[in-house]
């Protein structure tokens, strides 16, 4: 049993993606297919509009065979490590082939090229350069490779180019056997606002759904829209950064300095800035407004923002840096997917936890010493707990969660 994979966040699952899974499975020749998608928090610096169990049964009803939940310590970083944690927990199932993402230049030649480009070291020193000129880390890379390699700056200004870059660096240092299928994304523009047809951005859904706006259906698949519905019917309502404003900027106010400074994005004495930006600011947007500076782009000052919410730390990530993921942690899945749990539990070199129970309970999470995995678990959980506070509806502020609900098995037959 062979499968193809596919890094993801679903947030939602649109139509978009319908047809980035069709293509994976034609182009990989494969009838199987594995989701590593972002939990409660996503790798723009923001929490998912719906929680993970909700995410992962859009994907899985819509054909996804079968959904993991990528560590939300890879989950809120860059694209560099966003793309090894995902690689790396692919790779670890034992029956993953290929992956396949997308990106506005489709030519797997010309981004293995520059995947290679970022060990060249007179690109590597012009990045440096212009970093230091106040650049921000994508701008600065275009301009070290035009100058260097004479390759267009535009083909890495696009977050699906940079992501998918960094899916081949992480393949050949971690999974070389995986085969990488790049396809051309058919959809509105990363951050196209408007919703102008059936395949529109994920940023246009999201506020298409903020705002009760009906167009936001014509762009999701039938098995999102009945998701999505349900969930907002039972009293559950879409969530966004300015959900979790006060409690952010609470944190924030009370840190020391020297804690914010060990935030994994944070560089260059940012925390000064940070403190006092958050004195300043009566909510979110004037936060990142005041933080804004040439050289960090909106979506990292947000990540550091979502960091210091979730009490993620530059030794928590070095440490997990290195090891990678150390569990599977199942989602939701339907019968394939049952299939290939089962040559999983044979193939895997990591454990697979569909109860986390059987891994950590809340009582050994906050009284007992823990190990690497557990504490990998015990950052997921708290992540999710936090994420619960950002309802209004006070029975869906409840933690504990992840220790009540297992994965999800959606019968396709």
């Amino acid at each position: 049993m062979k499968a193809v994979g596919i890094i993801a966040e679903y947030n939602p699952y649109h139509s978009g993606h319908n047809w980035h899974l069709k293509e994976a499975r034609r182009l990989s020749g494969r009838n199987f297919s594995v989701a590593v998608m972002s939990g409660n928090f996503v790798q723009r610096g923001e929490p998912a509009i719906f929680d993970k169990w909700a995410r992962a049964k859009m994907a899985v009803n819509s054909g996804v065979d079968l959904v993991l939940e990528l560590p939300v310590v890879f989950a809120v970083r860059s694209a560099e490590y966003f793309a090894a944690g995902g690689i790396r927990l692919l790779n670890s199932l034992g029956i993953v082939s290929h992956v396949c993402f997308g990106a506005e230049h489709a030519d797997i030649n010309i981004l293995s090229n520059l995947a290679a480009a970022l060990n060249n070291t007179q690109v590597i020193n012009n990045l440096r350069q212009h970093l230091a000129l106040g650049y921000s880390y994508a701008a600065a890379w275009g301009l070290a490779l035009e100058e260097t390699l004479d390759i267009p700056r535009e083909v890495v200004s696009s977050p699906n180019n940079i992501l998918a870059i960094e899916y081949l660096r992480a393949i050949t240092k971690y999974a070389p056997t995986l085969t990488p299928i790049s396809i051309a994304r058919r959809q509105a523009g990363y951050h196209d606002p408007l919703i102008t047809g059936a395949l529109a951005s994920a940023t246009a859904i999201r506020k298409a759904i903020h705002d009760m706006n009906n167009a936001a259906w014509t762009a999701v698949p039938p098995e999102s829209a009945r998701v999505i519905r349900a969930i907002m019917e039972q009293g559950q309502q879409p969530i966004n950064l300015s959900h979790y404003e006060q409690i952010i900027l609470a944190i924030i106010r009370q840190s020391p300095v020297n804690t914010l400074a060990v935030l994994p994005d944070i560089s260059e004495g940012l925390e000064n800035k940070l403190k006092t930006a958050a004195l300043a600011s009566g909510n979110i947007e004037e936060l990142l407004t005041t933080l804004k500076v040439k050289r960090y782009s909106r979506t990292r000052l947000q990540r550091i923002i979502i960091q210091s919410l979730l009490g993620i730390t530059k030794l928590t990530t070095q440490q997990f840096d290195i090891t990678g993921p150390l569990y599977i942690r199942v989602l939701a899945f339907n019968n394939n997917g049952r299939e290939m749990l089962r040559r999983i539990s044979l193939t895997a070199s990591l454990p697979i936890i569909t109860k986390t129970t059987h891994y950590l309970n809340s009582n050994k999470r906050d009284y007992h010493p823990l190990s690497q995995l557990e504490t990998m678990l015990a950052i997921d959980t708290a992540a999710t707990d936090i994420y619960a506070l950002g309802q209004a509806n006070p029975a869906f502020k409840r933690g504990g969660t992840d220790f009540r609900r297992p994965a999800l098995f959606l019968s396709d037959r």
